[in-house]
């Protein structure tokens, strides 16, 4: 691997990294030489991945529930009883939640927006110290937060919830970018089109719903595992030193 794009030695957090786009990021940063731990409610999830990514180099399990403030903080402290900072975190957990709009539950609402705003901020907020050890003029510390194009586009497919948590995602990214800069702290967002997940499997399951799916994708596909890994190992090394405050769809060209 070339060292612009080389994450030797350097620590990584990826929440959500058990499965999906966070697993994903979390074998990438592994194969470019990080130590990553990954985390996840399931608890063998967590030791499956670990021993999964581990034949590839350094990967660490630690079961977490990021939906409550007491979890983030759980979280934080374990972590930082085994680490003495944090160079990469990558804040990928969430969820979604779908129904008809006469119909659809505040707490549905109140769930989408916990994962996907609320704990993403306390995550940040809790492991602002390790990152700040971390972070220097000539290498900052990297936050990659999770986005999606359902931020950016108006196609709501009746979850309600998830495209304004993704644009609340983003414009929080964009002020903590203007926040941190100058504690050598750089956020940056992926803003994923399709890929496959959980929360993508009742569509690629689908032959004709997968067609008309990728229809509306100008390059008529779903993104594939390389190129999420290959941003997201750019957006974390040397490649994404001078870039913050950026929100980079990935998409096939959907947002255009």
């Amino acid at each position: 691997m070339h060292p612009y794009f080389s994450l030797q030695g350097r620590t990584a957090l990826v929440t959500g990294g058990t499965r999906g786009i966070g697993k994903m990021i979390a074998k990438a940063f592994v194969e470019a030489g990080a130590h990553v731990y990954v985390c996840s409610r399931d608890v063998e999830a967590c030791q499956q991945t670990a021993e999964e990514l581990g034949a590839l180099g350094s990967c660490h399990g630690v079961a977490a529930n990021l939906a409550t403030e007491e979890g983030v903080r759980e979280l934080a402290a374990r972590l930082g009883e085994q680490i003495t900072h944090l160079d990469i975190l990558v804040n990928n957990a969430g969820t979604t939640w779908g129904a008809p709009l006469e119909s659809y539950p505040v707490k549905g609402w109140e769930k989408v927006m916990q994962l996907n705003v609320t704990s993403v901020f306390s995550c940040i907020q809790q492991f602002l110290p390790l990152l700040r050890k971390a972070g220097s003029a000539a290498n900052p510390a990297r936050i990659i937060n999770i986005g999606s194009v359902a931020g950016i586009s108006s196609f709501g497919e009746q979850a309600y919830a998830y495209g304004p948590s993704k644009a609340a995602l983003h414009q929080l990214s964009r002020i903590l970018a203007r926040e941190l800069v100058s504690q050598h702290i750089n956020v940056n967002v992926i803003a994923p089109g399709r890929f496959p997940s959980k929360m993508t499997q009742h569509i690629g399951n689908d032959e004709q719903a997968l067609a008309e799916d990728t229809a509306l994708i100008p390059m008529k596909r779903w993104g594939r595992e390389e190129e999420m890994a290959a941003l997201a190992i750019s957006l974390a090394s040397t490649a994404g030193a001078y870039m913050t405050g950026n929100i980079i769809p990935l998409d096939g060209g959907f947002s255009l």
